[in-house]
């Protein structure tokens, strides 16, 4: 071996020895009084655009929320990176709790890898990557770890790694069977805190199950809204004048088919179903501010909690969702699309040396929740993060940690939605249904921030809305001036995929992935007999009735 390699081979190894030994002697050395708390708030299908720190209109109550945005910061560009099944939460989950990227999570490429040999399957995800999950690493660290959420749709051996886990599904309308319920866990947790004297700092996973569907509000909480629980399929609810406005987006249909035939959340959700008129679309939007604002009032109960006990303040807090939803934005009801109000998530952060009502555009994913946590209290993030930490941005030392945003959904059919996102730039291709469908929209979002299309433009629609588009506001695809842009786009997006280990690729795209375009054809044909021969035996067997 030639004598420099070795050298530097052996200094390299030295090094790294000393970083891992510098790096324990950190985690060892620090006290409880030396590492902030961590209080993590997560919601459930929640858009941006509930939240005034997002839509200065919003006619949510949400007194907590407003002060937690005013003293800390809001960053606007926060988004889940998508998913590849129609259970959205479960990736984005599984990417939260891991600090990886979609494709590399236990529900990513790895099923889709078939004759790989153990050693690259593991390569592309560790077998036992729960034990570098948020809960396994500050349990390591010497954090007390206590989660309170949803159960099901998660990451469930991460969920496991911590201390103290209430994880039950809780979206009715009363305080045990509603939002009140998680609360109530983690001011147990506190209580028995307040009682102990060893005093460990924490980190705690404040999750909800509102305002996922069915959206069932609290009575009195419905009545700010307008809104009520709404069971009838067949009949639309009554209007009321204090239910909230439609959103600026609103269709009554998407222009065209989005690649998911049959999507649960376009079709099952309860209080909508297939419904998309406009008495529907307004009362269910009133319930999910009815649920946010519940959500609201149990934050403010735990904050006081820990402002009582004199912990607030060594307390890192962070507000975010799991996704985002439609209800009824762009003719769509559910997040399984890769539009901002579906991929974007709020993000909003106060702790020591966050400066008070800062913004930051951030381009930060929910994968990178593991490695800011890290480096807010000190801990190095685990080899298998493949997150940033955004706690430069936090500072106020840098603006955003990546140029560019990549976004999939293909949970119906393959390849599915691809998105990417530079700037004020945003191109989303769809390539599903068997190749019968293929869409590109090209949008700056500076000037269309809502994505507006030119079905947007109708005139009975702008009397409803009550929103007149401007010229540019629409899909610019097909617009000759912005074939550059166009191109630009389509080339960053293929890098992006290429980056994230997409295994598939778009129609216009080198047909070189791990699944090829002959096989996703060749699978979506036999999706549709196997459908077929379903609905013969169905009918067969409704004959013999």
């Amino acid at each position: 071996m030639n004598l420099k390699i070795l050298i530097d081979t052996q200094f390299m190894k030295k090094m790294k020895l000393k970083s891992v030994l510098a790096s324990l002697f950190m985690c060892l050395s620090a006290t409880a009084a030396d590492r902030p708390n961590i209080l993590f708030i997560l919601t459930d299908d929640q858009t941006i655009y509930d939240l005034k720190a997002y839509d200065e209109k919003s006619p949510l109550q949400s007194p907590v929320l407003d002060k937690l945005a005013a003293e800390g910061m809001v960053i606007d560009g926060a988004y889940h990176m998508g998913a590849n099944k129609g259970a959205v939460c479960t990736p984005s989950r599984h990417m939260i709790m891991s600090g990886r990227s979609v494709w590399r999570i236990p529900t990513g490429v790895k099923s889709l890898m078939g004759n790989a040999s153990a050693e690259e399957k593991e390569q592309v995800c560790p077998s036992d990557l729960e034990n570098n999950t948020i809960a396994a690493v500050f349990n390591r660290a010497g954090y007390d770890t206590m989660r309170t959420c949803k159960k099901g749709n998660s990451y469930s051996a991460a969920n496991k790694q911590f201390t103290i886990c209430h994880d039950v599904t809780k979206r009715g309308g009363t305080d045990e069977s509603g939002s009140a319920w998680h609360a109530e866990r983690v001011l147990d947790y506190l209580n028995d805190r307040e009682q102990s004297t060893e005093k460990k700092p924490f980190l705690i996973y404040y999750g909800f199950s509102h305002p996922h569907d069915p959206r069932e509000g609290k009575s009195e909480l419905l009545a700010n809204y307008g809104a009520f629980n709404h069971r009838d399929k067949t009949t639309p609810p009554a209007l009321n004048p204090k239910m909230p406005a439609l959103p600026v987006n609103y269709l009554d249909a998407h222009p065209f088919e989005h690649g998911h035939i049959g999507c649960r959340d376009e079709i099952n959700a309860a209080g909508v179903w297939r419904n998309r008129d406009v008495a529907t679309i307004r009362n269910e939007n009133g319930r999910e501010l009815a649920c946010s604002e519940n959500i609201d009032i149990q934050i403010g109960r735990v904050l006081d909690k820990l402002e009582a006990m004199g912990e607030l303040d060594n307390t890192y807090i962070i507000y975010t969702a799991d996704h985002g939803i439609a209800i009824g934005r762009h003719g769509l009801q559910g997040k399984q699309n890769l539009y901002e109000h579906s991929l974007r998530v709020p993000m909003i952060v106060k702790g020591p040396g966050i400066p008070a009502g800062s913004r930051a555009q951030g381009n930060v994913y929910l994968m990178d929740v593991l490695s800011t946590l890290c480096d807010m209290a000190g801990i190095p993030a685990p080899d298998t993060n493949e997150g940033i930490s955004f706690k430069p941005v936090l500072e106020g030392k840098k603006d955003t940690v990546r140029d560019s945003l990549y976004g999939v959904y293909c949970g119906g059919t393959k390849p599915g939605i691809r998105s990417v996102r530079k700037g004020d730039w945003k191109l989303i291709q769809y390539d599903g249904i068997g190749g019968t469908v293929q869409e590109t929209q090209l949008f700056n979002l500076a000037e269309n921030p809502h994505e507006l299309l030119k079905e947007h433009h109708a005139a009975e629609l702008v009397k409803a809305i009550g929103n007149t588009p401007s010229k540019n506001q629409v899909n610019l695809a097909d617009d000759p001036a912005y074939a550059a842009k166009l191109k630009e786009m389509e080339e960053l997006l293929l890098t992006e995929m290429r980056k994230h280990d997409d295994p598939y690729r778009m129609w216009n795209q080198p047909d070189e992935a791990l699944v090829n375009r002959e096989t996703v054809i060749a699978d979506y044909k036999k999706s549709l007999e196997t459908q077929k021969n379903k609905s013969k035996t169905k009918g067969k067997k409704g004959a013999k009735k």
